[in-house]
């Protein structure tokens, strides 16, 4: 996820390219007559141009053509509806959140990601639910004593919250090191949690603290890997306190994003998408291939939703509609 506050990104975006190398074109043999061979020349290149355009234009599958016809006319995209998803709204900020549930829900989406308690009645009306509540900053974070009074109340607050709505699922960070041990940090994480986890577990809500990059986009952030994450939740040692995995922060710091995903399952409670470099959209201007991403979720059999977090390079809800095609598999 990124900074629901300040952050900006820039990447240069290269729209999908789907022509098809042509079919290589076999010669021609002389040895007729020379108008045979004339006639026999053009009835060939005619033949191999047949080929070629369709080629460059492959039949539709019956799939296919209606996914591409409920792109055209704003229907619904999810079929499968395997991969709960959701968009987090700090992507859309310039739609109104209104507007953007409406169109959220015409798609196939279960909820909106990453909002505060004034915005649930919102997606409420549109038969949608929070699929994330935020909480306190991103940084100071839980990793400093001096933090946990502002970030302790920040977490419960959301917590009454998010469970009177009937929703799941709060937010935390874990802050910047500024010279911070990570085994320090792993202590006074676990400390701070261990205040709150009982009222989560009470509530029926999962607390997730989300793995960021420090190499990009949040430096110096310190739950920036998943080793790191899965043994404060160990520490915590709550059902009720999970780690919220960043496809796009842990494919910078660490890559390996499905073996990763299955050796920390038990730790995994929320995923966030995000094209790979520069956060843009999730198709193939980037370098994940998201569609086997989602069938390790399914595989893993993760209780989570997926909520798209790009910022989009094109219009924004065509590219939320393409994303959600991507990733129901």
């Amino acid at each position: 996820m990124t900074s629901r506050h300040t952050l900006s990104h820039h990447s240069d975006h290269v729209d999908p390219d789907g022509d098809r190398h042509p079919l290589s074109r076999r010669q021609l043999i002389g040895g007729a007559a020379a108008a045979a061979a004339v006639i026999g020349a053009a009835a060939t290149s005619a033949a191999f141009a047949a080929q070629d355009a369709s080629a460059q234009d492959p039949p539709r599958s019956d799939d296919e053509a209606s996914q591409a016809a409920a792109q055209a006319q704003g229907g619904k995209v999810v079929k499968n509806g395997r991969v709960r998803q959701s968009a987090c709204r700090w992507c859309y900020s310039k739609i109104d959140l209104d507007k953007l549930a409406a169109e959220g829900k015409k798609m196939g989406l279960v909820g909106i990601d990453l909002l505060g308690p004034n915005d649930f009645e919102t997606v409420k009306k549109h038969g949608l639910v929070c699929t994330m509540t935020n909480s306190h900053p991103i940084h100071p974070g839980l990793n400093k004593r001096k933090n946990h009074e502002s970030c302790l109340k920040a977490i419960r607050e959301a917590v009454e919250a998010t469970s009177a709505a009937g929703f799941k699922n709060v937010i935390c960070f874990s802050g910047n090191r500024e010279g911070q041990s990570d085994e320090e940090g792993l202590d006074v994480c676990a400390e701070a949690l261990k205040q709150v986890v009982g009222l989560a577990e009470q509530k029926k809500v999962t607390l997730c603290m989300e793995l960021l990059n420090s190499k990009v986009d949040h430096k110096d952030y310190m739950c920036d890997h998943t080793a790191w994450g899965a043994e404060l939740c160990k520490r915590v040692g709550s059902e009720r306190f999970k780690l919220l995995y960043d496809i796009y922060h842990m494919q910078i710091m660490e890559g390996d994003v499905i073996r990763t995903m299955r050796t920390f399952k038990d730790c995994i409670g929320h995923v966030h998408t995000g094209g790979v470099p520069g956060r843009r959209e999730i198709d193939d201007s980037q370098e994940l291939y998201y569609p086997a991403i989602m069938k390790a979720v399914l595989d893993l059999k993760l209780d989570c939703y997926v909520a798209q977090e790009f910022i989009p390079a094109r219009e924004p809800i065509a590219s939320l509609r393409q994303a959600v095609g991507i990733c129901d598999v």
